[in-house]
Order: C-alpha cells, then structure tokens, then sequence
C-alpha cells in the first residue's frame, strides 16, 4: 500500500511528547520521513535512543530531549531549548499519557494530583509555550491527544477518563483564542492501539477477540494508523480543520 506523501511538512519544526514508543514513536517516524525536523520528549532514554539510531537515514535526524513533563521548569527549559535549535515551532503533538488503572478507594490525593499532572496539566504548558513561538510566526498547528476511554466507559480508569475528557474541553478552548493567530488546534481521540505496552499489560487472545468485535471495522489499530491523522491534521491539507475530535478507532462502540 501507499500512503501520503504531505509537502507542506517538509522542513517543519514539529515537537513530540512521549515519543520514544508506542503511538508516539510511529509519529516521530511518519513526521521525520515526511522530511520534518522532529524534536521528541520522553524519559524513556533507552527506547529513545534506539529510535534516534533507527532514523539515522532521515533527511532531519530526530532530536531526543529527556524530561519528565511533571516538573514545568524543566518544561519551559526544554521548549526554550528547541525553539533556539529550531528558530521556532510549527506543530505540537501531546501525545504522552499514562493509562495505569486505578480503583476508586485506593486513589489519594496525591495519587490525583501526579495522574492529573501525567495525563492533563503537561498539555495545557506544553501548548502555552508552542504557542508564543507560533504567535510569532503567525501559524501553527497543536494537536492534543485524547481518548475512547471516556466515551466507552471503561473500568478503573476514573482519574484518567477525567484526565481525557478534559482533554477534549481544553482543546476547544484553545482553538477558540488561538484561532486569531493563525494556529489550529484538534483533538486525536485514538481508539484501543496495539502499542507494546497494551499487549504487555491489558490485552489476551480472549480481550483482543472481544474488542475486534466491539468495533465497526474487525481488524487491530496499529501506531501508524493513528500516526497518519496527526499528518494529515498537521499538513496544509487540513487547514480549515480545528477545534474538533477526530476518532482513530475503528470504529468501536464497545460491547
């Protein structure tokens, strides 16, 4: 099969959260081979590195910085970093989260209060600091990334299905004051992706033959497929796009 090829992402700056595996890993990739210039946050170095080694062929090597997205002076220290490197920032992913499952009575304050800041407050900073660089510039494009979680449901996820529902609010809001910019802000609400991490901690034959069959489409979503609509999203193809959700998930209404 062949797959897009998005000219006006050439040469553009695009910054990644979480993006030494997993879903966040394939956009690194779809983003670098399109011929951006890919700077990427994790704290996964292993992974991360290995990622950077594995797209040595790009024509814009991707830049690894090392952060953990809780501490916001580190943050703003990093965003500082690749806008210096970069001259500005054209495109945000938030694509870092953390989906442990949690029961209700075990859950603390404090325990709220780290989730909260994994899965919410990071893209909210993250998006104020690309956004004084795309004010500048006059154009950008953020891309949040949300969750099925919520819209199905799901059990022992409380904390994080708030988390990623108010992912969702957030982005409106967003697209609504930073729409006289010239940036676009959306939402990526993926559905149940076969990331390494969910086939470790969550998935069986037994749960993956029960979700297939939740969703419109039978077959499993992989990282690139979700990857896909963060180009399109990101390109100039989508440029009347913004303050909207847009489903990667196949489809599934759950069973």
């Amino acid at each position: 099969m062949s797959y897009a090829i998005y000219p006006s992402l050439t040469g553009k700056s695009v910054v990644v959260t979480g993006g030494g595996s997993g879903i966040g890993a394939a956009i690194v990739e779809a983003f670098a081979r399109q011929g951006a210039r890919v700077s990427f946050i994790d704290v996964a170095e292993d992974d991360s590195r290995a990622l950077v080694t594995r797209l040595a062929d790009c024509a814009h090597i991707p830049r690894f910085y090392r952060c953990d997205l809780r501490n916001l002076d580190s943050l703003a220290a990093v965003f500082a970093d690749i806008e210096a490197a970069s001259q500005t920032i054209d495109v945000l992913i938030n694509n870092a989260a953390n989906d442990d499952r949690h029961a209700l009575d075990e859950v603390t304050p404090s325990y709220w209060d780290e989730r909260i800041a994994v899965n919410l407050r990071h893209q909210f900073f993250c998006a104020q600091h690309a956004a004084a660089a795309m004010k500048r510039a006059g154009h950008g494009v953020i891309l949040n990334f949300g969750s099925i979680s919520w819209h199905l449901a799901l059990p022992e996820l409380s904390i994080y299905m708030t988390a990623k529902a108010g992912v969702e609010g957030m982005t409106r809001g967003l697209a609504r004051d930073l729409g006289r910019f010239g940036i676009r802000v959306n939402a990526i609400v993926p559905g149940a992706v076969r990331t390494p991490r969910q086939m470790k901690l969550w998935q069986s034959a037994d749960s993956e033959a029960k979700l297939v069959a939740g969703q419109c489409l039978p077959q499993r979503i992989e990282p690139e497929h979700v990857a896909r609509m963060a180009l399109f999203l990101a390109s100039d193809d989508g440029e009347r796009c913004s303050g909207r959700e847009y489903f990667v998930d196949a489809g599934w209404y759950g069973t």
